[in-house]
């Protein structure tokens, strides 16, 4: 990665007040650097760290705090930072709008920030944000599912020692792969890393996006068509678009989703050996909950793949869908084949909001927060390319599902957009139905929104109710 400077430990503070609910919260921030050495005491890696801390609080042993981070593998914490949880965050426009908004960006206080309540500690992983990998050969201590998380704990462990916070109550929030991230950080907090124990309990998880178990990127050898676990995003996305029925997307997803489990996932099973009015009644079906053609369906053996649904679903009005975000489009490229070869990477939503999100971030907040420095800050890092995805001990949702266990306590709120085509709720459902969770402490909502929850003003305002309600201690879908 090119580089802009020469690496030397930073920390920078600065202090501040909001009005919450009414409520003047006077704080302070430290954001720093926090190193990695070897055995030689050579710095060999750092993860950078936004902390918020209110400053009126004299007992700290009862007063939550948070730690979160972004996924990737490789993103930096802006997005969580900037559109969700600090003081200060972007102001939205229509999530919908194809035009890209143009300079100058705009920013407002967060009224829904939940500084009042928790401190926070927002994570910039090593090789992202102001994080650094130093030494390139010790990469494989950083760059994997498991020592990724390892590192992670290492750095809570000393940012709780620094701060004199092991009593408070501790929660993680991740994002994408941050849910990874942050089910084995807890397995490995309360059973054990490779070589040593970390003793860190956490009260509880909020995960935005599932990763935990997704089949195909972390060798989950799921025996279930992946059509029929993404049929309830492709039926969600379809109706947002096309508006099949009178229903609402709660309503209409969990039809189809009843549909997919039963009839469909049959109909997959018996390919060829249907017959012809079951397979005319499937098709029928298929294409009123999904939206892609017969002709499609014909093609593909009535096996929906959610790329190509991408480009299926909105075909008759020439366009294509996101698939971070299904609500979001783009016009569909001609001829066909140029969108088969290059369509998927030219996704209408990765890159919509990422100008927006770090022009604030860096041309206001970092100012606000006093970091003054000339390093360059990575949004995101293609870590993924050539992560370790390998995991020696148990797989994500076991490490959940343990530290659930001895942890009697623990509780953990899933939070997914229905228009996720990245990390699809349907994937979720079939992880909570094979899993060995304690159900009665696992907290599951949908939102009108895609892989970003709270993209919007109306979402903001729900999923930071439904974040507070959790950290409170009640129950976030009610």
């Amino acid at each position: 990665m090119l580089k802009t400077d020469v690496f030397t430990p930073s920390r920078f503070t600065s202090e501040g007040t909001i009005t919450l609910r009414g409520v003047k919260v006077p704080y302070k921030t430290v954001c720093e650097d926090n190193v990695f050495y070897d055995n030689d005491g050579k710095p060999i890696a750092s993860i950078f760290s936004y902390s918020y801390f209110r400053s009126d609080v004299e007992d700290t042993k009862s007063r939550p705090v948070i730690f979160a981070f972004n996924g990737g593998p490789g993103t930096s914490s802006m997005m969580l930072h900037i559109g969700f949880l600090g003081p200060k965050r972007i102001k939205y426009r229509d999530i919908d709008d194809d035009t890209l908004p143009l300079p100058p960006y705009e920013s407002c206080d967060n009224e829904q920030c939940l500084l009042d309540i928790a401190d926070l500690v927002m994570v910039d992983p090593v090789g992202t944000g102001f994080g650094r990998l130093l030494d390139e050969s010790k990469k494989d201590l950083f760059f994997g599912i498991e020592p990724d998380a390892e590192a992670i704990l290492t750095f809570i462990q000393a940012w709780l020692a620094r701060y004199n916070r092991w009593q408070s109550p501790k929660y993680l929030l991740g994002e994408s792969y941050g849910c990874t991230r942050a089910a084995t950080v807890a397995g490995r907090g309360s059973l054990g890393g490779s070589d040593r124990a970390f003793s860190v309990a956490f009260d509880g998880l909020i995960l935005i996006g599932n990763t935990v178990n997704v089949g195909k990127f972390f060798h989950d050898k799921s025996p279930v068509y992946p059509a029929v676990l993404a049929f309830p995003t492709l039926a969600a996305v379809n109706w947002y678009h096309n508006r099949p029925s009178n229903q609402t997307v709660e309503e209409f997803v969990a039809e189809a989703k009843r549909f997919a489990d039963t009839e469909y996932l049959l109909a997959l099973y018996k390919g060829r050996s249907l017959d012809n009015d079951t397979r005319e009644h499937i098709i029928q079906r298929v294409m009123y909950y999904t939206g892609v053609s017969r002709e499609y369906l014909e093609r593909r053996g009535l096996a929906v793949d959610d790329v190509e649904f991408r480009r299926e679903v909105l075909r008759h009005k020439g366009r294509y869908v996101a698939r971070l975000d299904g609500r979001i489009t783009r016009p569909l490229y001609e001829p066909l084949m140029d969108e088969q070869e290059w369509g998927a990477w030219d996704d209408p939503s990765m890159g919509k909001y990422d100008p927006f999100f770090q022009s604030v971030l860096c041309g206001e907040l970092f100012p606000m927060l006093g970091i003054s420095w000339e390093r360059n800050f990575v949004n995101s890092a293609s870590l993924y390319k050539n992560w370790n995805n390998d995991i020696k001990g148990q797989n994500t949702s076991q490490s959940l599902a343990t530290a659930m266990r001895r942890i009697p306590t623990m509780r953990t709120f899933f939070m997914n957009g229905w228009y996720d085509i990245c990390t699809q709720i349907g994937i979720l459902y079939y992880t909570l139905d094979h899993s060995d969770l304690p159900m009665d402490r696992v907290f599951v909502k949908g939102y009108k929104a895609g892989h970003m929850v709270y993209l919007g003003e109306d979402n903001i305002q729900e999923t930071s109710e439904d974040v507070r309600k959790f950290i409170l201690g009640q129950d976030p879908t009610k």
